[in-house]
Parts: structure tokens; C-alpha cells; sequence
């Protein structure tokens, strides 16, 4: 049986994320983009193992986050606008043990 997916999600690139990538090795910057394609253009709201709403609001005002990569290390924080169809990539960070970093600054959860 075939399920038919629904109509893909335009992703909308916050500006502040180039600054985020700056502080990635440029070595997975092709696995982030197909990651946030694969995983988002279509239910983005869509709770998996991976993909979970934040139960508290980081500084960027995301809703759901993103984990994927060697040891989950990656996160990546959206908003999704339903009415539009648009999810909106606000932050990409490295998880690094128990500390966050975003644009090469920790962030504090």
C-alpha cells in the first residue's frame, strides 16, 4: 500500500542561520540541508523520535526541534506556520554533551 504524502512545506531560512553555519565544519553542510529536507518539507508537526516540540521556548522562538547526525549532535529549531505551509528554520546548532551551541555561543537551556 502507498500513502500519499500531502503537499510539501516551502522551508523559509531565517537570516541569523548563515551565522549559524559559519560556526559548522562546512563537511556537513550537505548532510544538515538534506536532514532539514527530508524531514520537514512534509508533517513537520509530526512528533517522531527525532523530531519533538520544545516544552519550554528558546531565545529564537522556536516550537519544535530537530535532532539528527552522528551521536544527534545537530538540532535544528522551527515555527510552522500551517496556514501558509511554511516552516521556518530559525536556528542550527551542535549539541556538544549537555551544552548547546548556536553561532558558536552557548545557549542556555
Amino acid at each position: 500500500m502507498v500513502m500519499k504524502r500531502g503537499a510539501p512545506y516551502r522551508l523559509v531560512y531565517a537570516p541569523q542561520v548563515n551565522q549559524h553555519l559559519k560556526a559548522i565544519e562546512p563537511k556537513h553542510y550537505s548532510l544538515i540541508r538534506t536532514e532539514i529536507e527530508n524531514q520537514l518539507k512534509f508533517e513537520p508537526t509530526v512528533e517522531t523520535r527525532n523530531r519533538k516540540p520544545l516544552k519550554r521556548p528558546v531565545n529564537f522562538e522556536g516550537e519544535w526541534e530537530l535532532r539528527f547526525g552522528p551521536d544527534n549532535r545537530f538540532r535544528v529549531f522551527y515555527g510552522v506556520d500551517m496556514e501558509h505551509h511554511e516552516v521556518y528554520i530559525l536556528a542550527i546548532g551542535i549539541k556538544k554533551g549537555n551544552r548547546l551551541f548556536i553561532g558558536g555561543e552557548e545557549i542556555r537551556l
